[in-house]
């Protein structure tokens, strides 16, 4: 059974940087594609973005375009977002999640395992 652990949230002021990391047990990652996704405050969970297993393609939502980079290195076994100018409208749970998807997709109900979450705010 593949499990997921995220960390790297923090309080961190507008215009900062977090770099998020997502680490499985279990199974190794590269067999999946993995997405991560946000639920903020009193809203629905939204798909942030995604990449595919061998990392050929990635995908992101409008909000995080050019802000948000995913990345993973399956020789650590480990995806990562790379958050640079955060907002406080970025202030969420964040939530890694695998799923055996073919292309882009960061829509949620298409992820299988999923991660507890870490805590990202946004604040001044």
């Amino acid at each position: 059974q593949l499990q997921l652990v995220e960390s790297g949230g923090d309080l961190v002021q507008p215009g900062g940087s977090l770099r998020l990391s997502c680490t499985p047990s279990g199974a190794p990652l590269d067999y999946y594609a993995i997405g991560w996704f946000r639920q903020p405050p009193g809203k629905d969970r939204e798909g942030v973005s995604c990449i595919s297993g061998n990392g050929a393609y990635t995908a992101y939502a409008d909000s995080v375009k050019g802000r948000f980079t995913i990345s993973r290195d399956n020789a650590k076994n480990t995806v990562y977002l790379l958050m640079n100018s955060l907002k406080p409208e970025d202030t969420a749970v964040y939530y890694c999640a695998a799923g055996v998807i073919v292309g882009p997709d960061i829509d949620p109900d298409h992820y299988d395992y999923w991660g507890q979450g870490t805590q990202v705010t946004v604040s001044s």
